[in-house]
C-alpha cells in the first residue's frame, strides 16, 4: 500500500522541485558498521550473515519515512513497507537479481531469503522487477572499499536507495564492514541518512531471538 503525497502543502516542496530536475540527484555517502556482535550473533545462530544485516537494514528503513518515499511519474508516494532487491553471485561466476519481501519476524525472512536466493542462483537470466517499494542492494565481500559508485541508466527515473555493503575486516577484536548509502536528494536528506545510520547500526548492535520484531 501506498500514500500519495500533496506536493504542494508537503514541506519539502522546494527541495523535490530543485533536486528533481538535476540529471544526477543521488548523492551518497560511505561509512565503516561496526558487525561484532551481529555477526558473533549470526554464526551463534547458524543463520545467513547476508540476509541477517539485510533483514536489519530494512527494520531501519521502515522506521525512517524519507527511506519509503518513492517519485513515480513525477509523484510523490509513501510506501507502507518497503522490500528488498539484491545482487545474488552464482556458481558459474555471475550474479543474478533476487527479490524479498519484508517481514518483521527474522525467521520468517530468512525462509523467504534462503527460497529466493535458490531460486536465482538456479536461473542463468538477469530477471528486474519493476516494483519501486524496494532499496537496492549489493554486496562486494572481496572489497574493504572506501567510496562507491553505480552504473546507471539516466533514462531510467529511479528514486530507490541504493546500499552496498563490502568486505568484513577484524582488527583488535572488532569487527568492521563498510557500508555505502546512496539515495536521491529531491527525497531524503543528510539528516534522514544519519538517521538511518544510528538506527541500523543500534539495530545491529541488538542480538535477534526467535520472536524478535522491528
Amino acid at each position: 500500500m501506498k500514500t500519495k503525497i500533496d506536493i504542494e502543502t508537503w514541506p519539502r516542496k522546494e527541495h523535490f522541485l530543485l533536486f528533481n530536475e538535476f540529471e544526477e540527484p543521488y548523492y551518497g555517502v560511505n561509512i565503516a558498521i561496526d558487525c561484532t556482535a551481529a555477526y558473533r550473533d549470526a554464526k551463534a545462530n547458524g543463520t545467513s550473515f547476508f540476509l541477517y544485516y539485510l533483514h536489519k537494514s530494512l527494520a531501519a528503513a521502515q522506521q525512517i519515512e524519507a527511506f519509503r518515499l518513492r517519485i513515480e511519474n513525477d509523484e510523490v508516494f509513501l510506501y507502507d513497507v518497503i522490500n528488498g532487491g539484491s545482487t545474488v553471485d552464482r556458481p558459474n561466476g555471475t550474479f543474478g537479481f533476487a527479490f524479498y519481501d519484508y517481514a518483521a519476524d527474522f525467521n520468517d525472512f530468512m525462509e523467504i531469503g534462503l527460497k529466493e536466493m535458490t531460486r536465482v542462483r538456479g536461473r542463468n537470466d538477469l530477471e528486474r522487477t519493476s516494483r519501486q517499494d524496494l532499496i537496492r542492494f549489493s554486496a562486494l565481500p572481496w572489497i574493504d572499499f572506501t567510496s562507491v559508485s553505480h552504473a546507471r541508466s539516466f533514462a531510467f527515473k529511479d528514486s530507490a536507495p541504493k546500499i552496498s555493503f563490502g568486505k568484513m575486516t577484524e582488527k583488535n577484536g572488532v569487527r568492521s564492514m563498510p557500508m555505502s548509502i546512496h539515495v536521491h536528494h529531491a527525497l531524503v536528506d543528510g539528516l534522514h541518512v544519519g538517521q538511518f545510520i544510528d538506527l541500523f547500526q543500534k539495530l545491529m548492535d541488538e542480538p535477534v531471538t526467535n520472536s524478535i520484531r522491528y
